[in-house]
């Protein structure tokens, strides 16, 4: 099944509901293959939660990541439709287990890239919204911004990179209590590479491009995001500095051994995200303590490859 959140496209035979329905089973959950997040590693990874009305509480829906201390970078159909406004959606910062010891942040503002068509949803690109919290966050070892890239950053294919989420786990099968975050090594796929995967072994067989070039691909088989970990940051390391180089998209299945994870390519978008985002003076702090400054990451590119593990 080709993962999305709340839609599916009417081509693929189903229907688009005008609300989100947290019981419809269409929602982007979780990392398959990975292990559970030690303390600290992600202080970026964030929360996005929409309340249920049946449940009656605050429904982790997507994952996000802290760019400011007031605003937090997430997937356009996260927040969709666009009738859907901010004070619909809380943020959680510097949390490993959901629910446990919630402090929910309000939303302000929801800033969708204007190229992004809720009729494709992420098939179409520009899948990349801004949220701007009610108020900052207070820093800490366990709540620091994720370090943008250059525009001009070229990702190798093979690199290994790592994504995090809270969900499933295997197919079909949500994160047990107490929904520790996990987290997943990730290799990039080169784009044509992906497209000719998608293109030989999916029913979608558009003529037209499938993977476009606002987008990026990483995932091999048994490990990949899956359902309710969109929006959340795919992340690599460069001189010992993590640098977000993808939003959570979309894909079809999880962890199947064609179908690698489809990322919004956030180079792409790093000019339409300083037009809103205030640059943050302080550096940004990788989990290992280890500081990178933003004249290193302004020319900062991926000069090799490892063979395994993060660079």
């Amino acid at each position: 099944m080709l993962w999305l959140l709340f839609i599916t496209l009417p081509y693929l035979g189903s229907t688009t509901p005008v609300t989100p329905d947290l019981g419809s089973g269409q929602e982007l959950v979780g990392i398959v293959g990975g292990c559970p997040v030690p303390v600290s590693r992600f202080p970026w990874q964030v929360s996005l939660r929409f309340y249920d009305m049946k449940s009656k509480k605050w429904e982790h829906i997507c994952g996000g990541s802290l760019i400011h201390p007031q605003w937090v970078l997430t997937a356009a159909h996260c927040v969709k439709p666009k009738e859907l406004e901010a004070c619909g959606f809380r943020v959680q910062v510097g949390q490993l287990r959901l629910y446990e010891n919630d402090q929910l942040i309000k939303v302000s503002r929801i800033i969708r890239h204007p190229k992004f068509c809720e009729r494709l949803s992420a098939l179409g690109g520009a899948d990349i919204a801004l949220l701007k919290l009610d108020t900052p966050v207070v820093l800490s070892e366990h709540v620091h911004p994720v370090t943008l890239p250059a525009a001009s950053l070229k990702v190798s294919p093979r690199k290994t990179c790592w994504v995090a989420g809270w969900g499933v786990i295997e197919d079909s099968m949500p994160l047990p209590p107490p929904y520790h975050l996990r987290e997943v090594s990730v290799p990039i796929v080169e784009n044509n590479d992906c497209e000719q995967k998608y293109q030989n072994n999916s029913s979608l067989h558009s003529k037209a491009r499938i993977i476009k070039e606002d987008m990026l691909c990483a995932g091999t088989e048994g490990r990949d995001s899956c359902q309710r970990d969109s929006g959340g940051p795919l992340v690599c390391r460069w001189n010992c500095s993590w640098v977000q180089v993808g939003v959570v998209s979309w894909g079809r299945g999880c962890g199947l051994p064609d179908f690698p994870g489809v990322y919004t390519r956030v180079m792409n978008y790093v000019s339409w995200i300083n037009r809103y985002v205030p640059k943050f003076p302080e550096p940004s702090m990788g989990p290992d303590g280890i500081h990178a400054t933003e004249e290193t990451l302004t020319t900062l590119v991926d000069p090799f490859t490892p063979s395994s593990g993060p660079a």
